[in-house]
């Protein structure tokens, strides 16, 4: 069994370690100082509590799960006997390439270094790297303890090897890892996500709907689909030739924006960044808030107890 260490205390860090020792892993977790691992371990628990409250285990497996992480802000003591390191700091190119450079003085040449970027093409990250064969990305969708699925993304020399390690600890995590044979920047999840983003946004730029329409369009149509079907397995199922002939014409009229749409590039310039400042597209007084996120959570776990049946 490999040995996980996880660099980076934040959401999706603590997030990926549950996700570990759940799976009766043991799992060392580094942050950058003691407050972030406060925050981090505060994080854990109230994930914890909500598990148990939807009987996703009992308060005893929840002691032992979190008894199987532990945290440090060491960066040595945390990669000390790792086998499988997963990065998980934020998006910054160089913060990583400089992280990558440190830990390859630290720890043995065998040792799999992974990154939980969403976006970042592996080969890009690697350059500076003296082993890139060792280095693949592993990305994890957020949150990351109750959403199934992680893009396994190699780079131009990752081996093959490296691979099947990072697709045996993500079996071992119960998790649905998906590989790109070819990288690409977004992979797969964020470019149909964003695909789906801007054909939204433009409906609105354009007026053709309110927001609340549009988004209704979604969650009470494709939205029930998805959970079972893809978008190719869709097409299947609808007829290959009726997909066909509506591509052939509405294609040509879809958004081909290169840029974010007028609406959202007004409110990212008055700093109205949604959930985060209170107001966004929609408006986030703190009750809101807390509902909209405590159903998502609740669909999330409606459709993690499915996967575990």
């Amino acid at each position: 069994m490999e040995k996980i260490s996880i660099l980076g205390a934040g959401t999706m860090g603590h997030s990926i370690a549950l996700s570990a020792a759940w799976a009766n892993q043991a799992v060392n977790v580094y942050g950058i100082n003691e407050q972030d691992l406060e925050s981090a371990d505060k994080g854990l628990n109230n994930k914890l509590n909500v598990m148990i409250e939807n009987e996703l285990f009992s308060a005893n497996q929840a002691k032992e799960i979190r008894e199987r992480i532990k945290f440090t802000t060491s960066l040595e003591n945390a990669v000390s006997d790792a086998t499988f390191i997963i990065e998980v700091v934020p998006e910054i190119l160089d913060l990583k390439k400089k992280l990558y450079t440190k830990l390859e003085t630290i720890v043995d040449d065998e040792v799999v270094i992974a990154s939980n970027t969403s976006g970042f093409k592996p080969s890009l990250l690697a350059a500076d790297m003296r082993r890139p064969e060792r280095f693949v990305v592993t990305h994890f969708w957020n949150p990351a303890h109750l959403i199934p699925l992680v893009e396994v993304v190699k780079g131009e020399r990752t081996d093959e090897a490296t691979v099947e390690r990072a697709m045996a600890v993500l079996d071992k995590m119960n998790k649905k890892a998906v590989v790109l044979q070819k990288e690409i920047p977004g992979f797969i999840g964020n470019r149909l996500q964003y695909a789906l983003f801007r054909e939204a946004q433009s409906l609105l730029d354009a007026g053709a709907a309110s927001k609340e329409d549009i988004d209704a369009a979604v969650t009470y149509s494709i939205g029930r689909r998805l959970p079972v079907t893809g978008p190719l397995m869709s097409a299947d199922m609808g007829g290959l030739d009726v997909f066909s002939a509506i591509s052939n014409y509405l294609f040509e009229d879809l958004s081909t924006d290169q840029r974010s749409g007028k609406v959202l590039t007004q409110l990212a310039a008055d700093n109205k960044l949604g959930d985060k400042t209170g107001e966004g597209f929609y408006s986030w007084e703190t009750e809101v808030s807390a509902k909209i996120n405590e159903e998502r959570e609740q669909m999330l776990i409606y459709f993690l107890k499915n996967d575990l049946k």
